[in-house]
């Protein structure tokens, strides 16, 4: 149920209802109706209605793709859009059913006589004088009301219930008032309207609704929508009995929900309307970039209960990186760009390299991106050790800088490594204007030249000159404070002055004007919604964007959705002497370990099955006795859903990889102590990860790149702990060449590793 009122935007916590609504319906197969609450004349508008179930169409609707007919067909509510104006008669009725046993009269006194009369929160109420009139009386002059014989304010329609009832929505509240106004709907038939609180309930039994699902601040009014159901169903007026539920709103740090809030955001300038993408309306994230199944699955997270509660926005922005990460395509794009030219390039043209779309969905398939004499890469991709930036340093590039320096290497992401020969820099600045290089073509595909050293530092490019020419708008949280306001009393004041950032002259690969052009023709045809920001990318090492909705052929405009990680992210507190993990007693870092690399968290093991048997309770379980070379030498129980899979002596005596520091779980009564890896193919082929012969037994692993870099938590037991182990798996996968691999955040493979080489999994698999 939504107000079709003037600024009625919908926002995240109305995301949250349609969510709840449409959600309940399915999971018990049930049906949710869409209503619009247009019992205030004065405020109704067509522009508003159309805005909401626009809204509503989108979160509930797939966006990919984000085409769909602007037929009825699309609709996720259940038949038509439902109209409180359409009851307005039987709500009539129903008032003077009320009015004919006693439980309504008409009362003449003014609104700040009705105030005085009402009492307090601490204080009873007390009667108006006008609450004894007879029926007749009542009939009367409520059929005067409805021919219009009266002035607005002159007389109301109230329940006679109790003026001293602790609950104050139980003092005799209004029914009916006038309002000499036409309707959208029913133009001027009614000069007199019902009270939402009085139409809510009959309008719920008119159309058979089981469960009325409301935010919290209705729960003081359910006693009064029961009493409502309870009077008209005693006298066959009604025949269903609908149950009122309340539910906690949602409250986000870093924003506003508050429609007066917003509505100040917006007519004072502070951002470019209603549908300004730092807006925490549906149309900002939407037109932000942010998927519909995002929002689903943050609703999901989020959960439903009667306890209020301050979500961290972090948790909307980590349920947007994952549906991202699963649906975007990826993409090279330079915001800031330096030139490179390859002098001993030698092909009269461009060479076209073959890159997968999206590095974990072959379905997706590949993109041709040209390589060349000239490219583009990102001015923070070169530290310039002479130039300005390397004087204020001293020469010295930041920590673990692992990009191009001058005569240094890097390797162009899927192309080859290039080495700075030679600096073209401004006469003017002294920054570098263009980068002269050399290329390897022995480095093609990742490959490493036998006897040269790896070649750590990764970045992306652009080819000159095919690369379309973009501007980007680099959005962050529009707040920075959690609770804008809760210091000065003016959320004004916490506004982030970074809010927006525009960068003009970027470029990205050519693949991507195609796309462009096709989702911009779709929005212009006839019969058919589709949104621009449905096109999104993971812009790589660089963030998730989408195309915005300005956008033309010529001139192409990319959103910022949302970082690769999470920059916003608070330290971790200390306090009370805890030790932080992976540090000493003095509280130097361990190993050199860099806080945040999940990988290194983990400790995965080459384990050997020293006995496997059915489980005695789950037919779909083995309980294994696995040796993980713990000092104390006894074997751990494991539990494994292998059962049906492998046979049991085929398991007894293999060298498996066993994740051993995760809590331990009971499964079907009995502790497992560990997890035994598997890949799973395409073709839903199952394998163990296999281990190098020689490996000892309880030999730790390591992933390439992240050697001696950290050690593993000793039990990985609390929530963000297991979170690590999340994040990991997710990540896990047999590369092309059989070999067990993380991706990291660039897509690039990191093997595990023991001490005989790589461990191996099903080509082209996903492990678990």
């Amino acid at each position: 149920r939504f107000p079709p009122e003037p600024n009625g935007y919908l926002h995240l916590g109305h995301a949250k209802a349609v969510n709840f609504n449409f959600g309940v319906a399915e999971q018990f197969d049930g049906l949710c109706n869409m209503r619009l609450d247009d019992t205030n004349p004065s405020k109704e508008d067509e522009e508003y209605v159309e805005a909401i179930l626009e809204d509503v169409r989108w979160i509930r609707k797939r966006s990919l793709p984000e085409v769909h007919s602007s037929s009825d067909d699309c609709d996720p509510w259940d038949e038509n859009v439902r109209l409180t104006s359409n009851y307005f008669d039987t709500i009539y009725d129903c008032a003077v059913a009320l009015i004919e046993s006693g439980d309504a009269y008409v009362d003449s006194l003014s609104p700040d006589e009705m105030r005085e009369y009402r009492g307090t929160l601490t204080e009873p109420g007390k009667n108006s004088p006008f609450r004894e009139r007879s029926v007749e009386e009542n009939l009367k002059m409520m059929e005067a009301m409805r021919r219009g014989e009266y002035r607005e304010g002159e007389h109301v329609l109230r329940a006679k219930i109790d003026m001293a009832s602790p609950n104050i929505n139980m003092r005799d509240p209004a029914l009916f008032r006038i309002k000499h106004e036409s309707h959208q709907n029913t133009g001027d038939a009614w000069c007199i309207y019902p009270m939402y609180d009085f139409s809510h309930p009959i309008s719920d039994a008119l159309e058979g609704i089981t469960h009325s699902l409301c935010s919290l601040e209705f729960e003081d009014h359910r006693p009064f929508y029961d009493w409502v159901i309870e009077k008209l169903t005693s006298r066959g007026i009604l025949s269903c009995k609908p149950q009122q539920i309340e539910f906690s709103r949602l409250n986000l740090k870093y924003t506003v929900l508050s429609k007066r809030k917003l509505i100040q955001l917006v007519e004072g300038g502070f951002v470019n309307g209603w549908e300004d993408p730092r807006m925490p309306t549906i149309s900002g994230v939407r037109r932000r970039g942010v998927q519909p199944e995002a929002l689903k699955l943050f609703c999901e997270r989020v959960g439903i209960s009667k306890a209020d509660s301050n979500i961290d926005f972090g948790l909307l922005e980590d349920c947007v990186r994952e549906t991202m990460d699963k649906t975007a395509l990826r993409a090279f794009a330079v915001l800031e760009p330096l030139k490179v030219t390859i002098k001993n390039w030698e092909n009269p043209g461009n060479e076209d390299l073959l890159i997968p779309k999206h590095p974990k969905e072959e379905w997706m398939g590949n993109r041709i991106v040209p390589f060349g004499k000239e490219l583009y890469i990102e001015r923070s991709d070169f530290f310039d050790v002479d130039g300005p930036e390397g004087k204020a340093t001293d020469g010295n590039p930041p920590k673990g800088f692992k990009r191009l320096l001058p005569g240094g290497k890097v390797r162009l992401r899927y192309g080859y490594v290039i080495e700075c020969e030679d600096i073209v820099r401004d006469p003017e600045s002294n920054e570098p204007v263009e980068l002269i290089c050399s290329y390897d073509v022995r480095t093609a595909g990742g490959v490493t030249p036998e006897g040269e050293k790896r070649v750590k530092g990764i970045i992306q490019w652009v080819e000159a000159t095919s690369a379309v020419g973009c501007k980007v708008r680099d959005y962050d949280r529009l707040f920075r404070t959690e609770n804008p306001g809760a210091e000065t009393g003016n959320f004004l004041d916490d506004l982030n002055p970074d809010s927006i950032k525009e960068f003009e002259g970027c470029y990205v690969e050519p693949s991507i004007a195609k796309d462009v052009n096709s989702i911009l023709a779709a929005t212009r045809k006839d019969g058919v919604k589709a949104y621009t920001s449905s096109l999104h990318y993971q812009f790589e090492r660089t963030g998730y964007f989408a195309l915005d909705k300005d956008s033309t052929e010529e001139n192409v405009i990319f959103n910022k959705v949302v970082t690769l990680r999470d920059t916003w992210g608070a330290p971790t507190s200390n306090a009370g002497g805890e030790r932080k993990r992976g540090k000493t007693s003095s509280g130097q870092q361990k190993n050199n370990q860099t806080p945040g690399e999940d990988v290194t968290r983990i400790a995965l093991k080459a384990c050997r099955i020293l006995s496997a048997e059915p489980h005695p309770e789950a037919e779909s379980l083995v309980v294994c006795q696995v040796d993980c070379g713990d000092e104390d030498k006894e074997a751990r129980t494991v539990v494994a859903g292998l059962a049906g899979k492998f046979a049991l002596d085929e398991l007894v005596n293999k060298q498996v990889v066993c994740l051993t520091n995760l809590k331990p779980a009971r499964l079907v009564g009995i502790e497992s102590t560990a997890m035994i890896l598997a890949s799973e193919d395409a073709d839903g082929q199952l394998a163990l990860l296999g281990v190098p012969d020689g490996v000892d037994d309880g030999e730790l692993l390591c992933f390439e790149g992240f050697e001696g870099k950290g050690e593993p938590d000793v039990m990985l037991k609390s929530k963000g702990a297991v979170k690590v182990w999340d994040r990991v798996k997710a990540q896990l996968v047999g590369t092309s060449v059989g070999e067990a691999a993380y991706l990291d955040s660039d897509g690039e493979p990191s093997r595990i590793l023991s001490s005989k080489g790589a461990v191996t999994a099903l080509a082209g698999s996903k492990i678990q």
